[in-house]
């Protein structure tokens, strides 16, 4: 699976709080929570990320509570794949389960600015900054991981093998 777009940068433990603030969890509508996503951090985001766009953060990215609001949010807003130094675990098999790719790059999404232009290679782990040319690592997704993501999230994986 091959994804481009734009880069949202945020910084070191951006917890799920912040991702989705909890005063907002009376739902689980995606769409819903997509409207204030990120809202205590960065207020223009919701209104302004558009389909395909990447999240790019520093370690420990979701960390905080175990809720799944958080992927849901993030993908609700169209975003294509978060691209992090390190994720917290529970973060990341919440996003697991609802489709949403995610890339631990390490130290290298330091080179990474908002506003840069990403094309991302899931199978590879390839990620290549279109603005600046540079082009990084990561370990890929494994292949029952990419298919889960490919399927929509892992309810639509399992569906997928009783069709």
């Amino acid at each position: 699976m091959i994804l481009e777009g734009k880069v949202w940068r945020y910084g070191d433990n951006v917890d799920t709080d912040v991702i989705i603030p909890a005063r907002y969890l009376n739902t689980a509508d995606p769409r819903e929570l997509a409207a204030h996503c990120m809202e205590d951090i960065d207020p223009a985001f919701a209104g302004q990320v558009a389909a395909g766009d990447i999240i790019v953060a520093g370690k420990n990215f979701g960390c905080g509570s175990s809720r799944e609001h958080a992927p849901l949010a993030i993908k609700g807003c169209g975003v294509a794949c978060v691209v992090a130094d390190s994720f917290a675990r529970i973060f990341y098999r919440n996003a697991i389960n609802i489709g949403l790719p995610l890339l631990e790059l390490g130290d290298a999404v330091a080179g990474i600015a908002a506003g840069h232009r990403l094309r991302i290679d899931l199978a590879a782990g390839r990620v290549e900054n279109l603005t600046t040319g540079e082009v990084f690592t990561a370990q890929p997704l494994p292949q029952f991981v990419q298919a889960i993501a490919k399927a929509g999230g892992l309810i639509a994986y399992v569906k997928e093998g009783w069709a």
